[in-house]
């Protein structure tokens, strides 16, 4: 009897640490720059571009294409999700307060900004284990620079990855695909 009630406790412990693995691109939460908690869930049924950034580099002149898009698309249910990371030769030291400063006044940026992360090595955000783990790039899963972009469909589904040199004009036959 003790064995099967061992076996049920663990059986049940298996279970639920299985169910705690993100199956989806909406099983995440991130921190909105302003250090908010955000469920993805909350951009079910939406058409997603998730976007690693930074000030201080040759691509992000990419910021204002990004907008353009996002103000062409957003009201058919397009949305980008914009995640500073200062691995590439530290071209996003600043705080979430310059980052959000510099893009809103910079590049007039009014899709949501989150929380500085870590897009490759140990401590990657979980966000973009997932993200790489569901979409390699040339078959390669690193990211290899600033402005490296995830389409995901309105099922939640990662369905493209975008170098980052492609310019947000070159995402548009996709982007309206899945509109």
């Amino acid at each position: 009897m003790i064995k099967k009630v061992v076996f049920f406790a663990f059986w049940m412990v298996s279970i639920s640490l299985f169910a705690s693995e993100p199956t989806s691109f909406y099983d995440f939460k991130v921190k909105s720059i302003s250090g908010t908690d955000v469920s993805l869930s909350a951009y079910k049924g939406k058409v997603v571009l998730v976007v690693n950034t930074a000030s201080k580099c040759g691509l992000t002149p990419q910021y204002e294409g990004l907008e353009d898009l996002y103000q062409q698309y957003g009201a058919e249910g397009f949305v980008i999700l914009a995640f500073p990371c200062n691995q590439f030769l530290g071209q996003e030291p600043g705080t979430a307060e310059e980052i959000q400063e510099f893009c809103t006044t910079k590049y007039n940026v009014t899709f949501p900004l989150f929380e500085k992360v870590k897009v490759n090595g140990d401590d990657t955000h979980p966000l973009y284990v997932f993200l790489k783990t569901k979409q390699a790039l040339e078959g390669k899963n690193d990211i290899r620079w600033n402005f490296e972009k995830f389409l995901i469909d309105r099922k939640g589904n990662v369905v493209k990855r975008f170098s980052p040199k492609t310019k947000p004009e070159d995402l548009k036959t996709d982007i309206k695909a899945l509109l």
